[in-house]
């Protein structure tokens, strides 16, 4: 659902649950990711006041580029306390956090990640790996983990959901294969030439309409320009 990434209704809420157990989101430099990231788990804290949400992150990288929230996002609202920030700054740190996770006290319901290839330098990769293409590897062991701690934790103690967001650099068909092994559900965006960004889940298996989400960041806000659906 498009819809997950903007300020939503409660209608719209109610439809994160049914979202798969992990998602991508695959965009361009500078289009927008890291605040419907943000916004997704705006919506995610609104819907359960229960339980919380984890937001891991690179601490520098937020500092230069903060997320934009929606207009009518209460700064200081109490939502905000169910997202717990957590800075990570390699591969390593996904590593340890997800080798652990069956550990923790409290599951969240949803643990994002920003930009998640940005966690895998291509020089170290290359040293550690002793390979050409270490850093595909390493991001597809780390994809492993990643779904087998998800995997677990929910047939053991609950629903958790996991949405990674990464930047591509014209790769995309590329990551695209790596991601589909381990991910069932991608939302890409586009540039659509006009300083707007086009929304819209990758996977259309049955070659139907799907939604499609036109957005922009004016004013330091995200703002939802409409929603339509395509062929």
């Amino acid at each position: 659902m498009v819809e997950s990434f903007f300020s939503a209704t409660d209608h719209d809420l109610n439809k994160l649950a049914q979202q798969d157990s992990i998602t991508l989101l695959s965009g361009p430099p500078s289009s927008g990711k890291t605040s419907l990231l943000f916004q997704y788990a705006i919506n995610s804290a609104i819907e359960s006041q229960d339980s919380k949400v984890v937001f891991i992150c690179n601490l520098k990288k937020l500092e230069i580029k903060p997320p934009y929230l929606s207009q009518g996002i209460d700064s200081s609202s109490d939502v905000f306390r169910q997202i717990e920030m957590k800075y990570i700054d390699d591969e390593e740190g996904l590593k340890k956090y997800f080798a652990a996770f069956h550990l923790l006290d409290e599951i969240p319901m949803r643990v994002i990640v920003d930009d998640f290839g940005n966690f895998f330098d291509q020089k170290s990769c290359h040293e550690k790996y002793g390979n050409s293409r270490g850093r595909d590897l390493a991001m597809v062991r780390t994809l492993a983990l990643c779904r087998s701690a998800i995997d677990h934790v929910n047939e053991k103690r609950g629903l958790c959901q996991l949405l990674l967001s990464d930047t591509n650099h014209g790769d995309l068909p590329r990551l695209l294969f790596i991601y589909k092994r381990w991910i069932p559900t991608i939302f890409t965006i586009q540039g659509d030439g006009s300083g707007s960004f086009l929304l819209k889940n990758n996977n259309n298996p049955d070659g139907g309409k799907r939604k499609v989400a036109k957005f922009s960041i004016a004013l330091q806000y995200l703002f939802l320009e409409a929603i339509y659906e395509e062929n």
